[in-house]
Parts: structure tokens; C-alpha cells; sequence
């Protein structure tokens, strides 16, 4: 780690960093899909980015003020063709609050993944060195080879199992406490009981739509995020244990000669 520290002046930009709360890099990412995913719940985007300040801001937003505006009550009341409740369920004092703030998450999540991009790719041609393992008094966290799969099995048991495969602990703190409080205030798990006994019209009955609609955001979010950065963690592990070996143990007169072709 002090090595880490005489370095970290001499270069400009990192590819990654790997600290006692998780692993976080550069790596390049479709702006749409970033987009896409601060349209789906604000602040997930920039979460995907590794912004987490904004992200956590925009997320805490989205469920004070859409639970405040009633906007998925409305939207069940919508879906249910009843437009006439969609109407007395906004509060317009908290909705027109609600759309200035939901565009502007699309749009500086979009912006911001460009930028990083840009970012990456000047990182990738500088080609810095980073520290791939660290040891604190509360964790041990290192680069190595994880499932992808197992990290989507995880979060679809529960939001924010899959980030803690992956040791992404702020990530999994905030997935694992959000995702009890939509859990207690939906009582899915009480629908889910009622649903095993076979009593359909309880289990439907049961439900809180305002919080319930919540869920299949966090859960797909949870998945995605785990598989993500599962994936893109492997790569930085191979790509590190492969600068390490030629590094060290390559001959600096080693090439690759190209094959020729012996026509017959």
C-alpha cells in the first residue's frame, strides 16, 4: 500500500483502485444503457458509474418524493384503466417537483458515462500501474475470478447478496437495507406466504402497490450491477496478473513472429 502512495503522484489517471470497501474502475459503458437505467429509478445510473453520492441523493429522492406525490399509486390506478383516481391520486405540489429532477438524472448520467469513457480510454494509453490487493484492520480485499452467474443467483435472492460476492460493500450495505424496507413496506413476503397456503385473493389483497412497484427496479437493478461488475472484475484480474507476468518474467527481447504461409 505505501508503494501505492509514492506512485499515485507520478502518474495521471488509474484505472482502478482497490480498497477495503470494494473494487472500483474504469471501463467503458453504453451511455444508453446508463440512461436507461436512471429512467427505470433515479440515481441507478450514476450507482453503475460508481458515483455513489449523487446516486445515493437521486435514489433517496426518487422514493421520498414519489411516495409523497403518489406516483405509484397512480400509475397501478393507470394500469387498471381507472383514470379518473389517477387524477385525485397526484399531489401536484410534489409531482411537478418530481419531473425536473427525474430529466435531470437522465441527462447528467448520460453526460457523465460519456466523460468517463473519454476518461478510461486516456487511462488505458497512460497504462498506470494500481494496486490489486489491500489489507485493513476491518477487510481483506484483492482481485481474483468470480462467477458471474453466481453473483445473479445471489441478488435474485436477495438485493445486494450478489455485490457482497463481488465485494462491493457499499453497494451491498445500501441494496441490502433498501431492499428490507421496500420488502416490509410492500409485504411481498406476506403475499408469498398467503400465495403458498393457496388463499390468491389475501395474497393479492395484502399487497401495498405504492411500495411494490419499487421492487422489480431494485431486483433487476441488484442483478445487473452484480454481473456487470463481476465480469468487468475478472478482466482487471486478468489483465494485472497478465501485466505482472510479462513484467516479470517475459524476456524484453521476446516477439511474435508472424507465420508464413508455405504454398503447396
Amino acid at each position: 500500500m505505501d508503494n501505492f502512495r509514492n506512485i499515485s503522484n507520478k502518474y495521471r489517471r488509474y484505472k482502478a483502485h482497490v480498497s477495503v470497501l470494494g473494487t472500483t474502475q474504469l471501463h467503458l459503458r453504453n451511455p444508453y444503457i446508463i440512461a436507461w437505467w436512471s429512467a427505470a429509478f433515479p440515481g441507478f445510473g450514476h450507482l453503475l458509474l460508481s458515483k455513489y453520492l449523487r446516486g445515493y441523493i437521486l435514489f433517496i429522492w426518487e422514493v421520498v418524493v414519489n411516495v409523497q406525490a403518489d406516483i405509484n399509486t397512480a400509475m397501478v390506478h393507470s394500469f387498471e384503466g381507472k383514470f379518473e383516481l389517477v387524477k385525485t391520486d397526484l399531489h401536484p405540489r410534489w409531482m411537478l417537483m418530481y419531473i425536473p429532477v427525474f430529466v435531470f438524472g437522465i441527462w447528467d448520467s448520460y453526460r457523465t458515462c460519456v466523460d468517463m469513457n473519454n476518461v478510461y480510454l486516456l487511462a488505458e494509453r497512460e497504462d498506470a500501474p494500481f494496486n490489486s490487493y489491500t489489507v485493513g484492520s476491518a477487510e481483506i480485499n484483492y482481485l481474483d475470478k468470480r462467477n458471474p452467474i453466481m453473483s445473479v443467483l445471489w441478488s435474485l435472492f436477495m438485493p445486494g447478496l450478489g455485490q457482497l460476492h463481488i465485494h462491493r460493500v457499499l453497494m451491498a450495505f445500501f441494496s441490502l437495507a433498501w431492499g428490507i424496507v421496500f420488502l416490509y413496506q410492500s409485504r411481498l413476503l406476506e403475499a408469498v406466504q398467503f400465495l403458498f397456503f393457496g388463499d390468491l385473493q389475501k395474497s393479492t389483497a395484502v399487497l401495498n402497490p405504492e411500495w411494490l412497484m419499487f421492487m422489480p427496479s431494485v431486483w433487476g437493478f441488484a442483478a445487473y450491477d452484480s454481473y456487470i461488475n463481476t465480469v468487468e472484475n475478472n478482466k482487471l484480474f486478468e489483465y494485472e496478473q497478465r501485466t505482472f507476468l510479462r513484467k516479470n518474467y517475459q524476456s524484453h527481447s521476446f516477439t511474435i513472429k508472424k507465420g508464413q504461409v508455405i504454398a503447396e
